[in-house]
């Protein structure tokens, strides 16, 4: 019986201690600010995304609110001389999605978005795609630099 006993703690010890070890893999929030600098951008003359380069200040708060663990609102710093709000954020596997609904010129709804990749364990986004979905439909590779950065 003693015997049993030592088997199974000599057996437990080492499980227990990595179940409570921290893990370098867990998942690490996306809050923060993010410099976005789009170029190669097409189409977009008369959209909203102008027809050059452009800097935005992206900032999301990673809060769960959207559903999805890895979620929440956003702004868009320097958006038309301005801040754009109203935003939202979704993180599913490893794409980040950013949402804005605005309103154009002629009083539809225009929408500007963000497509990423993300590695989650590190809370990091890479470069992908920014796009306006309305009026003159625009897109351009965006520049996602690290959390911090404006």
């Amino acid at each position: 019986m003693t015997r049993n006993i030592r088997g199974f703690i000599a057996m437990a010890l080492p499980v227990l201690a990595l179940v409570l070890a921290p893990s370098v893999a867990k998942a690490q929030s996306f809050t923060g600010n993010y410099p976005v600098a789009v170029t190669q951008v097409k189409a977009g003359v008369s959209g909203n995304i102008p027809g050059g380069n452009v800097n935005f200040c992206l900032e999301l708060t990673d809060d769960g609110s959207y559903g999805r663990p890895h979620s929440g609102p956003a702004t868009l710093g320097d958006y038309e001389g301005g801040t754009l709000t109203g935003g939202e954020f979704y993180v599913v596997g490893n794409m980040i999605f950013v949402n804005f609904a605005v309103g154009s010129d002629n009083g539809e709804t225009v929408g500007l978005v963000l497509f990423a990749p993300v590695n989650t364990s590190k809370g990091t986004i890479g470069t992908g795609i920014f796009g306006d979905t309305g009026g003159v439909p625009s897109s351009g590779l965006a520049k996602v630099s690290p959390k911090g950065g404006c």
